[in-house]
């Protein structure tokens, strides 16, 4: 495994695992007695930190899938195909590397926060037309692009070695958020000076996808009720469902051709162990990524009838820190399709078996396209409706883009 260092030219070699897990302390507690005294380094404005550019924090990772078999046989399936929640825990495990760069203390030689996933904006960019190959090397690239007053967008790219040159597979847009050494509350992060049209360029599509996020957060299905087109699309789904044969508004019948949309679901649970767990002493979040998307590839592929091609992943939110001997809860459901289309929406909560209480810590949204036209998904409560215009809505948006 190679990390490339563009701003200094220095090349590092390290073993995979190390990489890509967040570097795992052998006594954790120690870890954070010693972060615990980087408390008093921290900056008490932003304007107290120099700034920094986007090639500071540009690091490049090589993964040598094609020249080592040993690393190859971690990321094959049985179809000999790439396992994707593999590059999903990689780009998580880059993002951070990043954030790190960015908020480097050469007086320390060290970042003294602590940082965290906050979420996934996007990654992919029409991946059904990106074959990932289990025998080629794999270049992952990228660097901050926006910055807030303690959080931090990490912009990523990533190719593959074939036929003599790099061919690109996807695009990810990641959200960081920093910390006190100890993850107790927010830090100040470095700004960020941006150098030359292309830079400045990046950084207020940053901020438009700041916006673009607000927006979306204050026209939730949670918060406001749907649109009027909304209303008439979950109306004419209401009466393409009712028994003509009766006049009540109960009886209902399903369509030709669809699911039930509670017909249409597939949980698992996760033992959270310590194997897991990042520095902080809390499951790693690109773990909770891997085992949130192959719950949802196995649902789509069994409402699907075959082996789904992913599309995209959008707007993954990391709520709440998911702890070492955590019962998680995993709850996948198809909300919406179209034609060859799956959207698939993943809720994962922890589960305290003392006190009985469950409570969210992810949400993630994934599309799928099958290689046959698939049934149709059918809403019978309100709930189920508000699921299925959510899934419409996070379709429509993988598609303009």
């Amino acid at each position: 495994m190679k990390r490339t260092e563009k701003s200094t030219g220095n090349k590092i070699n390290r073993c995979l695992y190390l990489m890509l897990v967040n570097v795992v302390h052998s006594d954790h507690q120690q870890a954070m007695a010693e972060r615990v005294s980087l408390s008093s380094m921290l900056a008490k404005s932003q304007n107290d930190l120099p700034a920094k550019t986007m090639k500071d924090s540009y690091l490049e990772v090589h993964l040598p899938l094609g020249s080592e078999p040993q690393l190859r046989e971690k990321y094959l399936t049985f179809h000999n195909t790439v396992r994707f929640g593999r590059i999903l825990e990689d780009l998580d495990s880059l993002a951070v590397l990043i954030s790190y760069s960015h908020t480097y203390n050469p007086e320390l030689k060290r970042s003294p926060l602590s940082i965290v996933t906050a979420l996934v904006d996007k990654i992919g960019k029409n991946m059904r037309h990106h074959v990932i190959y289990p025998d080629c090397d794999i270049k992952f690239t990228g660097h901050v692009t926006w910055v807030g007053n303690t959080s931090i967008e990490a912009k990523m790219h990533m190719s593959q070695f074939r036929e003599g040159a790099y061919a690109p597979v996807l695009d990810a847009t990641f959200v960081m958020v920093a910390r006190d050494p100890e993850n107790k509350r927010a830090a100040f992060v470095n700004p960020l000076n941006p150098q030359g049209a292309e830079e400045e360029k990046l950084l207020q599509e940053g901020e438009a996808n700041k916006s673009r996020r607000m927006g979306m957060s204050r026209a939730s299905l949670l918060k406001v009720a749907p649109t009027a087109e909304e209303r008439k699309i979950v109306h004419s789904l209401f009466l393409n469902t009712l028994d003509t044969q009766t006049v009540s508004f109960r009886s209902r019948i399903l369509p030709p051709n669809s699911v039930w949309m509670q017909d249409a679901k597939l949980k698992g649970l996760e033992i959270c162990h310590p194997q897991e767990r990042n520095i902080f002493n809390r499951i790693f979040g690109g773990f909770l990524m891997r085992k949130a998307y192959e719950l949802g590839w196995a649902n789509a592929c069994s409402f699907g009838g075959c082996r789904p091609t992913l599309l995209a992943v959008d707007d993954i939110l990391f709520q709440k820190p998911v702890e070492i001997g955590s019962l998680l809860l995993l709850s996948s459901q198809v909300c919406y399709t179209e034609g060859k289309n799956i959207q698939v929406r993943v809720h994962s909560e922890v589960f305290d078996p003392l006190t009985r209480q469950h409570n969210t810590t992810n949400v993630f949204h994934f599309t799928f396209v099958s290689d046959r036209d698939v049934p149709n998904i059918i809403p019978e409560t309100y709930g189920e409706s508000m699921l299925y215009l959510d899934g419409k809505r996070h379709f429509n948006q993988t598609v303009e883009h």
